[in-house]
């Protein structure tokens, strides 16, 4: 009898273990944009492992590439991959394409890669091909999402689009004042109809960094680093408070789009966002001090699962701007240093009351975030994310009491781990019962 009583005890332990948060910082609810205009990345293997070491278990590609989606395969990383800017006008105007590249891009990766939703471009808009390239936009997002449909996928993969907030016709201050241009106005209702009607997110990419570099003498620098001590303003268009910066410009985007759509109801994500670490002589607050005061506050900040002063019931939701510093990107020498990674793997600096733990021995992600896929409606997955790592994982907690509570000569990890970990569970479960 005590012997059962302690196996029981053990077994409960074991869910305990199981049922409690993970140890995953802050970082773990915060997503990071990969990108790869360089010539000198560690190869895609390698990501998962620098993506655990912060806990961060949410990338942005802004392509499908195979290599990368073979190398997130099976790690419980959420992702969301691009249709890039040359694919609109083929899948704008040919179904065909639509459901061909969704097939060969999404499908063909599915389940072992955690695809939860596609943007169609990137800040196409305001881009260097907006005159061409504007009014494909949102045929290439229905054709998408109808080739999704045609898959059974549309409840499982969303289909959105991310914009600058040069679409808007009027700065973040006050954001009640926010409007969107009135040359680009006809574009923003079509992209905002689709949104509403799918339940997708409307992605931003916001970056206070940029705001206060154009004119530090009237931004003051805490508030756009985000942090909580900063005096901030008070709008008078609402009366609400605001404290941060990116909480001003993701308001705006929420005021232009009520304006625009009479009454709004298409949630704002941030797709991108981050501040450089270095930059040129006239970059002013181009630091690594202030990169990792803003990426640490932006952490804390987005684990706090709250919304912004306007739509308060909505946590904010955001993606770091970039994993590595980017050698080849154009532009000012700010555009190739807002990595949090060099590209030796190295950290670029230490992130702001977020611990990074290196370990030269792991090859996956194994305490990156895992969530489930899914739809507009929310159940889970793109919409619902955790920062709790997989656990039928082999590195997990759980698995790894398992294995080593059972004799060695069952050699459970030689199996595929979803499978090691159920037949632990019952061999555990039959035991003590």
């Amino acid at each position: 009898m005590a012997l059962h009583c302690s196996k029981l005890a053990l077994f409960i332990t074991l869910l305990v273990d199981l049922a409690a948060p993970s140890a995953a910082t802050s970082a773990s609810l915060v997503g990071v944009n990969y990108g790869r205009v360089a010539d000198n990345l560690p190869p895609p293997e390698s990501v998962p492992r620098l993506l655990a070491s912060i806990g961060v278990g949410r990338v942005r590609l802004y392509d499908a590439e195979p290599a990368v989606l073979h190398a997130f395969a099976n790690t419980g990383v959420e992702l969301v991959v691009g249709l890039p800017d040359r694919c609109l006008p083929a899948v704008a105007t040919d179904q065909a394409e639509a459901l061909e590249w969704t097939g060969a891009h999404v499908l063909a990766f599915l389940p072992a890669a955690k695809i939860v939703a596609v943007t169609v471009g990137n800040e196409v808009l305001t881009g260097v091909n907006a005159a061409s390239l504007a009014r494909c936009l949102v045929p290439a997002m229905e054709n998408l999402h109808a080739a999704l449909a045609a898959l059974g996928l549309d409840r499982d993969v969303a289909v959105t689009s991310a914009h600058s907030l040069a679409i808007l016709a009027t700065p973040s201050f006050p954001p009640s004042g926010a409007t969107f241009r009135p040359d680009l106005l006809p574009y923003v209702r079509d992209i905002l109809n689709f949104h509403a009607r799918t339940g997708s997110p409307l992605f931003v990419n916001a970056y206070p960094y940029f705001a206060y570099a154009e004119d530090p003498s009237r931004i003051a620098l805490d508030y756009a680093l985000l942090d909580p001590g900063a005096a901030g303003f008070t709008d008078p268009g609402t009366g609400l408070r605001y404290t941060n910066l990116l909480y001003a410009q993701v308001d705006a985007m929420y005021h232009a789009i009520a304006s625009a759509s009479k009454g709004g109801g298409v949630e704002v994500r941030v797709s991108e966002t981050g501040w450089p670490s270095a930059g040129d002589a006239n970059e002013t607050g181009a630091t690594s001090e202030n990169a990792a005061q803003y990426n640490g506050n932006l952490m804390r900040l987005v684990a706090q699962q709250k919304g912004t002063p306007l739509v308060p019931g909505t946590p904010l939701r955001a993606y770091v701007f970039a994993l590595f510093n980017e050698n080849q990107k154009a532009g000012p020498s700010s555009e190739r240093n807002f990595g949090l990674f060099k590209p030796d793997g190295t950290p670029t600096y230490q992130l702001s009351g977020v611990p990074v733990h290196q370990d030269g021995n792991s090859t996956a992600a194994s305490g990156a975030g895992q969530g489930t896929t899914a739809g507009p409606s929310g159940e889970s997955g793109y919409f619902s994310i955790s920062g709790a790592s997989a656990v039928s994982s082999p590195d997990h907690p759980f698995f790894l009491m398992l294995t080593n509570y059972l004799e060695p000569e069952l050699q459970l990890t030689r199996l595929p781990p979803e499978l090691a970990a159920v037949i632990a569970l019952e061999i555990v479960l039959l035991r003590i019962l």
